[in-house]
């Protein structure tokens, strides 16, 4: 059963943001590359990606810190500040921005020679302690053009033997996160694509890989149990979480075979379609962010329609051949 948008709900995507517009023109519509090409250039001159760039510091951080905001005193009641340059970084990606615009440029040369990770003022894209921490740093250096070869060496040398990542495994874990390994896994696919990577790094994001899929996407491997309820519901923008619609997207960008182990996370998110064609927003992770991206939970998301549809459209095309 495929999942063709209508002409309405393709209308209420392209009525938006660029960072978004310009991903509907490429992935759910036949516009040329030239549209494409044209539409997304505006992200960072319009709308959130300007925005976001508008926000950071003088030196080049965001909220003065690296993963967390200079004047954070580690309360998470609250939820976890989003305001900082890692996240900031991530959500930069997320959008789309083009790495080659100058002032994204001249934005990531700051963060190169000025920011340091509050673990042990390492220079932040060399990395710090935690896996988690530095699959996404290695995603948003390799996005942004800066050489992370050393920070993928590491991950490489930090997989755990069930093939996956836990930033747990400094402490002694040897069993693997989701959420750990669905950051490094992104990190080093998105390092591959800007590389090439290297035969290490290619047989390591395909062993996490494999991870994820012995266990369908969000199962437990020994008993086949949800491992967590709240992964079926989709949230936008992720940061560190893992959700069911955040592999398929992993798996669609990596151009993945449609697999049986896969069949049961695409009929999730086939699952989530309301009446209207629409996906809603179902999981916001608390925390201070910069600015919303979408409504609030329990409404329409163009974020989580856009990306489930691709990820349906990705699935069907290469289910039927």
């Amino acid at each position: 059963m495929t999942a063709h948008p209508d002409a309405a709900t393709i209308e209420w995507l392209l009525d938006a943001d660029p960072a978004l517009r310009w991903q509907v023109l490429r992935d759910l519509t036949d516009a040329s590359p030239g549209q494409v090409t044209a539409e997304r250039a505006r992200v960072a001159t319009e709308g959130w990606g300007a925005r976001l760039l508008a926000l950071r510091d003088e030196d080049g951080r965001w909220a003065g810190g690296a993963c967390f905001p200079a004047d954070f005193r580690g309360d998470f009641s609250a939820g976890q500040p989003w305001t900082s340059t890692l996240p900031a970084l991530t959500l930069l990606r997320d959008l789309g921005v083009d790495p080659a615009d100058a002032r994204v440029r001249e934005a990531v040369a700051l963060v190169r020679d000025n920011c340091r990770w509050e673990h042990d003022g390492q220079p932040f894209f060399a990395g710090e302690v935690e896996p988690c921490i530095n699959g996404r740093t290695t995603a948003v250096g390799a996005y942004f053009g800066v050489d992370v070869d050393d920070l993928v060496e590491r991950l490489v040398g930090e997989q755990l033997a069930d093939g996956g990542w836990n930033c747990e495994a400094e402490r002694g874990s040897v069993r693997s996160s989701f959420h750990t390994t669905i950051c490094v896994v992104e990190g080093l696919l998105e390092h591959e694509r800007a590389t090439g990577g290297s035969a290490g790094s290619v047989a390591a994001r395909r062993r996490g890989e494999g991870y994820l899929l012995r266990r369908r996407l969000f199962r437990r491997l020994g008993t086949g149990e949800v491992v967590e309820p709240a992964w079926l519901e989709f949230s936008f923008p992720t940061w560190w979480h893992y959700d069911v619609l955040r592999g398929l997207e992993h798996f669609r960008a990596a151009g993945h075979a449609p697999v049986p182990e896969l069949a049961e996370a695409v009929d999730v998110v086939r699952s989530k379609r309301r009446p209207d064609g629409t996906w809603p927003l179902e999981n916001t992770h608390p925390g201070a962010v910069h600015f919303p991206l979408d409504g609030g939970d329990g409404g329409p998301s163009r974020w989580n329609t856009l990306r489930a549809l691709r990820v349906l459209a990705w699935y069907d095309r290469a289910a039927t051949g």
